[in-house]
């Protein structure tokens, strides 16, 4: 997935980054917000640059949650109801089981980008002695 900044949308548009940032908001560009950040698919952008229509494949959404690792699919097994997503994020790899029917509508594939968000009110650590 090429994604672009807001500040390189900014330039591809030839627009000021505060009009593209409104724009975003008031659903007039493709865009997806993560965290405080937007992102642009530029794939879109140029289509609308060549007189094209945005194609925005639903609703965009917006989620609470700060913690948001981008990652790729390295490994996907699907038993019964439920799923093990391997997702390889820089050098280390996150497991996350899900139910299988989550990942089938997701239409989740080795290789697909995707985001882990993680959403937890304590997390523990053990050393060995």
């Amino acid at each position: 997935m090429d994604t672009l900044s807001v500040k390189e949308a900014a330039s591809l548009l030839h627009l000021n980054v505060k009009r593209v940032q409104a724009l975003a908001r008031a659903g007039k560009l493709p865009a997806v917000r993560v965290g405080r950040k937007w992102l642009f698919p530029r794939p879109e952008l140029e289509g609308l640059l060549a007189g094209g229509e945005a194609r925005r494949p639903g609703p965009s959404l917006e989620i609470s949650a700060r913690n948001r690792l981008r990652g790729r699919v390295s490994q996907l097994r699907l038993d019964g109801l439920m799923a093990e997503v391997h997702i390889r994020i820089a050098d280390q790899e996150l497991v996350s089981v899900i139910t299988r029917a989550s990942a089938e509508r997701l239409r989740l594939r080795v290789g697909d980008d995707v985001y882990a968000l993680i959403k937890s009110t304590e997390v523990m650590i053990g050393k060995e002695e």
